[in-house]
């Protein structure tokens, strides 16, 4: 065989659909485009989004469930910017025919994404999260007896060192340069500002004096590896009995757990009731939480409600006392009997599981630990879609055994087994099976006749 060599590349003036490359397939995404389309997911987001659009004139905007799509395959490749998004998306044959591009057509920009995101409102992305649970419900995977509620922490877009004043607009920087001034330091170097700022008393940074100006809602707070950085609070209502995300919220990374509980289980009510599995007075769902969540006026809330709280207590040195509080008396002491029994031990045992392993799918694995858009409402929306990603996993790993591409390897199993006869013949017969194959391999031994004498 003679060696071939690389010319220069010269572009074909034409070329037959026949000779364009085409992709075999993925085929975690062609069973996950099956699930979509057999479920009518395409009509159902231009429904939900043709009040945005004009009726008549104007260009037609590309299909609305190709938006939705470039966001699952954030979840699932684990692409946190939506520049990576497109690039991914550009590079993978696979995922070009996920996104039901024709062959001539090219992956949408990544300003794309980001104009149909503000023309799209948040009321149509929670439908599209309403859809995917009604899916869930569609294969048994909700049931709505015990939800498990606990919150996390994700990194803002936005810098700390360019925090200012709220009263006066005052930068960090600039305000200790004016502290070095007047500490008698006429032009302060670097080093200066340094010493002077790790010197100075009663140095604290509140959310009540100091914002960021490239995105006021963000708030300065202590992340969960230990730093320090501007942030927001995901919090996720989690079904303790299948794992799917009921609710999934983003608030602001200063609200304590006790103040962000009530409007995370308003939604959870509503997203449970829509499928059919809402939880009513008269028969309540179960509410695990953990330390932070137990106020009294809390309990108090819950109380004869549709919840049944099992939300774990502080151990308190002292004695308890109510000031007249009866309602607040018998909340914590009704909640206190049902941590004692054993469906609460099994219940906390689900949720450390459970919902921790929502978070580090969903952040760590899934990318979105870092936001790269501003704007609580403009992560929400993000968000709502990368976390119905997660619940379409859980369906993808009843069918296929594997909630993401990467965990999709097919399932292989292998037996060996030995049949003898009395002459003393063997078999040994082998059998390999995976998803798509079989394959049987057999081998007789048979002994040698022995001389006679």
């Amino acid at each position: 065989m003679a060696l071939g060599r690389q010319g220069e590349r010269q572009t074909d003036l034409m070329v037959g659909w026949a000779e364009l490359p085409r992709s075999p397939g993925h085929a975690f995404y062609d069973r996950l485009q099956a699930v979509l389309i057999e479920a009518g997911f395409d009509g159902f987001a231009e429904t939900q989004c043709a009040p945005y659009y004009a009726s008549r004139r104007g260009r037609p905007s590309l299909p609305p469930g190709r938006y939705f799509r470039m966001h699952l395959v954030g979840y699932f490749e684990g692409i946190d910017s939506e520049r990576g998004l497109e690039w991914r998306c550009s590079d993978s044959l696979s995922l070009r025919e996920f996104l039901r591009l024709e062959t001539t057509e090219l992956v949408p920009d990544h300003s794309w994404l980001s104009k149909t995101r503000a023309r799209l409102p948040l009321e149509v992305h929670e439908a599209v999260f309403a859809w995917v649970l009604e899916r869930l419900t569609e294969h048994g995977l909700i049931k709505g007896d015990r939800i498990g509620v606990d919150a996390s922490t994700m990194e803002a877009n936005a810098a700390l060192r360019a925090i200012v004043r709220r009263d006066s607009g005052e930068g960090y920087r600039e305000m200790l340069k004016r502290l070095a001034v007047e500490s008698g330091i006429a032009t302060p170097t670097a080093e200066d500002l340094i010493r002077l700022d790790r010197k100075r008393k009663g140095k604290r940074l509140s959310n009540e004096d100091w914002t960021s100006p490239v995105d006021p809602e963000a708030r300065i707070a202590k992340l969960k590896d230990g730093r320090t950085h501007l942030a927001y609070k995901p919090e996720h209502a989690v079904d303790l009995d299948t794992g799917a995300i009921v609710a999934a919220e983003i608030h602001a990374a200063d609200q304590g757990d006790t103040a962000t509980l009530r409007e995370t289980l308003k939604v959870a009510e509503a997203n449970l009731a829509a499928v059919g599995t809402g939880p009513t007075a008269e028969e309540p769902a179960e509410l695990v939480a953990d330390k932070g969540y137990h106020s009294r006026d809390g309990l108090k809330d819950l109380e004869d409600g549709p919840w049944k709280s099992r939300i774990a207590e502080k151990k308190r040195p002292d004695v308890s006392r109510w000031h007249g509080d009866e309602d607040a008396r018998r909340a914590v002491y009704n909640n206190r009997a049902r941590l004692r029994s054993g469906v609460a031990r099994e219940a906390f045992k689900l949720r450390a599981e459970l919902v921790e392993r929502s978070f580090a799918l969903t952040l760590d694995r899934g990318g979105m630990r870092r936001a790269w858009l501003r704007g609580r409402e403009n992560l929400r929306k993000r968000y709502l879609v990368h976390v119905a990603g997660y619940n379409l996993g859980l369906i993808m790993r009843l069918l296929v055994g594997a909630g993401t591409p990467r965990g999709f390897l097919p399932a292989l199993s292998a037996q060996l087994v030995l049949l003898t006869t009395t002459d003393g013949t063997a078999a040994f017969i082998l059998v390999v099976v995976t998803d798509t194959t079989a394959a049987i391999l057999v081998l007789s031994v048979q002994p040698e006749p022995h001389g006679g004498s």
